[in-house]
């Protein structure tokens, strides 16, 4: 049998359209990656988009494509895995455009050590940025949201948060967190307007895995337990999916998490 040829360098075209027209969508870690994608998506999309980040220069280069397109951007830079600056970016969003929409957490780091050897800043930060940002980001945003006609969440979740992984205890934990999280929203929740969900990627080619940091001595056959035989997706095709989740057209779509990794949690 052939093996399927893929072209690893074609990248999807975003489509234009209005489904977010009159629409204000908050994406974090809007400056590279799915969050930079997410927010090019949903600005071509008509939605005023306010774009967060640590990197004020990747937040600069955002906003200059968004507006070169015509599309409408502001940004904010600051550090997430502080409360009050979570409820300061939720303040600033509603400031600037008078509403919120759509919540798009997508902020997110991740990286591998021997469970023995992980020290307490690392623990720490993973679960600031991954778990406390995303919690209080929502806390703060759902009163507008709920105010909002088809208001939402997308929580940036991942594999790691469906299945165990070798070396990654911590940012399996975190990315659980998240799942969970999504899940309990969407029961509070559910006699309302406002849907909650989660995209779960798989590999991602963005700089996240280019610069993921793997202890010495590893048992890489333990790794691979969790990798196909398939490229990485682009930031581009989770853009396109936070997107149809957050959209009209995904409407009866609550309390889901929708894996896009490639066959990886399959079996």
């Amino acid at each position: 049998m052939t093996e399927p040829e893929y072209d690893t360098q074609a990248e999807p075209e975003l489509a234009r359209g209005s489904r977010f027209a009159g629409r204000v969508a908050l994406v974090t870690g809007a400056a590279s990656g799915i969050g930079r994608a997410t927010a090019c998506r949903l600005a071509t999309e008509g939605a005023s988009v306010f774009a967060h980040d640590r990197d004020s220069a990747g937040l600069v280069a955002l906003a200059d494509q968004i507006e070169s397109a015509g599309g409408t951007v502001a940004t904010r830079t600051g550090d997430l895995t502080t409360r009050d600056e979570c409820i300061a970016t939720v303040a600033a969003c509603v400031d600037r455009f008078d509403r919120l929409d759509v919540l798009a957490n997508v902020a997110g780091i991740a990286r591998a050590d021997h469970f023995t050897t992980i020290d307490e800043a690392t623990y720490r930060q993973l679960t600031a940025v991954n778990v406390d940002a995303p919690f209080f980001l929502c806390q703060a945003a759902i009163p507008h949201l709920l105010e909002a006609p088809g208001g939402n969440i997308v929580n940036l979740a991942s594999n790691s948060g469906l299945m165990g992984g070798a070396y990654t205890a911590v940012y399996c934990m975190t990315k659980g967190a998240v799942v969970q999280m999504t899940r309990a929203l969407a029961m509070e929740y559910l006699k309302t307007g406002l849907r909650v969900n989660a995209i779960a990627p798989g590999a991602t080619d963005t700089a996240l895995p280019a610069s993921f940091h793997v202890p010495p001595e590893v048992d890489f056959d333990l790794m691979a337990r969790y990798m196909v035989p398939r490229p990485m997706t682009q930031p581009e095709e989770i853009a396109a999916l936070i997107a149809l989740v957050a959209s009209d057209e995904g409407r009866s779509i609550h309390g889901a998490i929708l894996s896009i990794d490639n066959g990886v949690t399959a079996g």
